[in-house]
């Protein structure tokens, strides 16, 4: 039996093609499946081949959810595995983006930033 990993992450996001488009730019990656999603909304697979993230967007949304990552069910982080910390770093930076809690301790390099949806992307480099 194979080592299991994960395949792919679903996140809510306002903008799925433009976020998509980011990822694009940031990881090399590419859009694997984009159309309808569940309840009139819209979805854009972006990775590679072996996994991706899915950016969800309803028709509309319900109610706003609270930026806080102190309670049951919320997503702390996501995290992506890189080889060239310093490139990948630049490139975030290019986007606009903040980069923060930089780290360089066992097992590897780490920085942070945030999207413009609020979530939170772990970079690291082993």
């Amino acid at each position: 039996m194979s080592t299991p990993f994960i395949e792919h992450v679903n996140l809510t996001v306002n903008n799925p093609e433009q976020r998509a488009q980011v990822f694009m730019r940031l990881f090399d990656w590419h859009i694997r499946w984009q159309g309808d999603a569940m309840n009139g909304g819209t979805t854009v697979h972006v990775g590679d081949e072996r996994c991706y993230l899915a950016l969800y967007t309803p028709r509309q949304f319900e109610s706003e959810q609270p930026q806080d990552s102190h309670y049951p069910g919320s997503l702390n982080h996501v995290a992506l595995q890189v080889d060239d910390l310093d490139l990948i770093e630049q490139r975030v930076l290019d986007e606009g983006f903040e980069t923060f809690n930089h780290g360089d301790y066992d097992p590897g390099r780490r920085f942070y930033f945030f999207d413009p949806d609020g979530i939170e992307f772990e970079i690291v480099q082993y």
